[in-house]
């Protein structure tokens, strides 16, 4: 049936929306039908069968259930999180230390939720994670965005002095960094760490998502005697599991207990918390997969590069490569050969996810195709 007049004429304008909301677009990615599709950082490998049936096992356990709430601080989720978390980063932590949600977006806004807000802001360091951003927005804190050197990484000093001039309540730290796959050492963050402090206690959030695919360590150990430093995780990237939404983060438990001051009430289903234990019990299998990735985005870089691109070093399952004089035009003709990849609106620049070897091959294809006609 179609609209009236007044309901076609009516849209979000119209609404009586936050100023701080007015004109904003939501985050998405185009989802495309296209051949080969390497535009939103998916781990590309199903998971494995066994895998598949232990999901399955465990989700009949809990479906018996589920006339009941799920367990509301999810005890033997983060408890395996926690294990997790100790096993590969060689730095103990417990479930006291450990909070989980609805994927790392949710975890983030439970922070500012809990530390930003009205009359408070967040800085973070751009080009970024655009939902840092957004979220902040969301949660009607205010947003300031931090100054990168040209090669995308952070300029400590600029982002020193920005975070001493603005003193802001939370500070987001992106490492490996998304869109540009560059990592952040340990220094900078330290840098920036006491530098939030120096003028008042502020929230440093290190955003490490990506961080299974790096070529260096978790920066979890710096959390030890920083209860104002938090790491933020998820299961979307190295476990495969984008469709699953569970991500966590790592803290002082004191901030594990102020976040449930903001949780809504049995957030994490029950078939969640069931589906992520099962992955759990098969991480060795599922870190062989990203290995497998990480050699595929190192091949990414090096034939991007002796194809004539410049390229990002990246320390994540995506590369940034470039430059373009119309990246949304190359975008369009690397689509046009099958191809979705990411134009994330950073002048002269692209992303590619790093997919399967086959998937990969089509890209390169379509990358040296398009240097090919612009060489003739």
């Amino acid at each position: 049936m179609e609209g009236t007049d007044e309901q076609v004429n009516f849209g979000i304008d119209d609404l009586p929306v936050r100023d701080e909301l007015r004109g904003k677009s939501p985050y998405g990615a185009p989802q495309l039908d296209v051949p080969v599709r390497l535009n939103t950082n998916e781990n590309p490998y199903q998971l494995p069968e066994p895998l598949v049936e232990r999901i399955a096992e465990r989700v009949r356990e809990a479906a018996r259930d589920l006339n009941r709430y799920p367990d509301r601080d999810a005890v033997e989720l983060r408890t395996q999180l926690a294990k997790y978390l100790t096993d590969t980063s060689g730095h103990e932590v417990g479930l006291a230390n450990v909070w989980a949600a609805n994927g790392s977006n949710e975890v983030i806004q439970q922070l500012l939720q809990t530390f930003g807000g009205p009359g408070r802001t967040a800085i973070g360091f751009e080009p970024s994670y655009s939902m840092h951003a957004l979220i902040a927005r969301g949660t009607g804190t205010g947003w300031i965005s931090g100054p990168r050197n040209a090669d995308f990484t952070v300029d400590v000093e600029a982002a020193v002095q920005a975070i001493s001039e603005n003193q802001p309540d939370v500070v987001f730290i992106t490492t490996p960094n998304n869109p540009t796959g560059n990592a952040v050492p340990p220094e900078t963050v330290l840098a920036l760490y006491e530098a939030a402090q120096a003028a008042k206690p502020s929230m440093v959030v290190v955003d490490e998502a990506y961080i299974e695919f790096s070529h260096g360590d978790s920066l979890l150990p710096l959390i030890e005697g920083r209860p104002n430093l938090v790491v933020s995780r998820t299961m979307s990237k190295a476990f495969g599991a984008a469709g699953l939404r569970l991500g966590y983060l790592a803290a002082h438990p004191a901030v594990v207990d102020a976040v449930q001051l903001v949780r809504l009430p049995y957030h994490l289903s029950a078939v969640t918390q069931a589906t992520a234990l099962a992955a759990l019990e098969h991480t060795d299998t599922l870190l062989k997969y990203v290995e497998q990735l990480k050699s595929e985005r190192d091949r990414l870089v090096s034939e991007l590069r002796a194809a004539g691109y410049e390229v990002v070093e990246s320390d994540a399952n995506f590369v940034q490569f470039g430059r373009f004089e119309d990246s949304h035009t190359a975008w369009q003709a690397i689509l046009d050969r099958g191809v979705l990849v990411r134009d994330n609106g950073i002048p002269g620049w692209l992303r590619v996810s790093a997919g399967t070897p086959g998937e990969n091959d089509a890209f390169l294809d379509a990358v040296r195709d398009i240097k090919k006609e612009q060489s003739a």
